[in-house]
């Protein structure tokens, strides 16, 4: 092992030890595979994470490369709780006003880039009386009932399956004509954290304290 070093700062071999652990368990791979993948030996990866040798940064960039993983992004993971993956019905905040129902998926993930969100417009019900616009883009699929979108001077009626992508910054209204409860899979970015989910979360921290 001429590309590892006697540990001799145990911290910090540690850390790098259980984020090498970490990695391994995202992208669901053995220490076997890990090792095949990097062209090093089953040891080596144990070794690094039970924190007995510490690799150079040339050894854990080649072992990196298995995945793959920059050193940057290595050295950022956070080796606290994992993100949550999946989320029950339940666990999905609803911040819709009105008649209109907003569940926003990964409400307390505190990293999102986008929100995503199960929409229902009840009959007759709309997303406002007014155009509206915001920045970033807006997608989405119906995937039941129908579902009225005014885009500018654009209009569709768009039924299941159909969808509709488009910059958020054109202003545009959503409304339900059908018969029955139009349920949307909605998307748009940049991800907004309302203001509900935003206290929910300072009060989860302060209970930590």
């Amino acid at each position: 092992m001429a590309d590892m070093d006697v540990c001799s700062e145990s911290g910090e071999i540690n850390d790098v030890g259980a984020r090498l652990k970490i990695v391994r368990k995202i992208y669901g791979i053995s220490q076997r595979e890990m090792a095949r993948r990097a062209g090093v030996t089953n040891a080596t990866i144990s070794f690094i994470e039970q924190g007995r040798v510490s690799p150079s940064v040339g050894s854990l960039n080649k072992i990196l490369g298995s995945v793959p993983m920059s050193l940057a992004e290595f050295f950022s993971l956070e080796l606290g709780k994992p993100d949550q993956i999946f989320f029950r019905a339940s666990e999905m905040p609803d911040i819709g006003g009105g008649a209109v129902r907003c569940q926003l998926l990964g409400g307390f993930h505190g990293r999102r880039s986008m929100s995503i969100l199960r929409k229902v417009f009840p009959v007759g019900q709309d997303s406002g009386p007014d155009l509206a616009a915001a920045n970033g883009e807006v997608g989405g699929i119906i995937v039941a009932g129908e579902l009225e979108v005014t885009v500018g001077s654009d209009l569709a009626l768009l039924g299941v399956g159909d969808g509709f992508y488009f910059s958020g910054k054109r202003p545009h209204r959503f409304r339900n004509p059908g018969s029955c409860d139009c349920i949307v899979v909605h998307a748009a970015t940049p991800a907004q954290i309302p203001t509900g989910i935003l206290s929910a979360e300072l009060e989860v921290e302060a209970n930590k304290e």
